[in-house]
């Protein structure tokens, strides 16, 4: 079984940046492709950002130059490095590990973009 809980999110303005964290418990972590999605008030959750077992990434047009993500295999961890936020940036974003059969959720985090 996958655990995952988000950390780094917060209170920033906009222009600013942030680091999200997600520590992953549980066997084989390496294999699974993780994503963190968004979920604004309001508005349906969104896929932001996805790496899979090789390091490749995809990124919603939304965010492309702006966020990065990347995994650190050997903490079991996975990162969501966000530049130049915007007011439209502002959500809950989750971890989620692509175990089989229904993947794997975080709590969320809290990201606020605001003047």
């Amino acid at each position: 079984q996958v655990h995952l809980v988000e950390s780094g999110g917060g209170l920033v303005q906009p222009g600013g940046s942030l680091r999200l964290s997600c520590a992953a418990s549980g066997r084989a972590f390496s294999i699974y492709a993780v994503n963190w999605y968004r979920q604004a008030p309001g508005k349906e959750r969104e896929l932001v950002a996805s790496i899979d077992s090789g390091a490749s990434t995809n990124y919603a047009d939304s965010v492309k130059g702006r966020f990065t993500i990347s995994r650190d295999n050997a903490k079991n961890m996975v990162y969501l490095r966000m530049n130049s936020l915007k007011i439209e940036d502002t959500a809950v974003y989750y971890c989620n590990a692509e175990r089989p059969p229904l993947g794997y959720w975080g709590q969320g985090t809290q990201v606020t973009v605001s003047s």
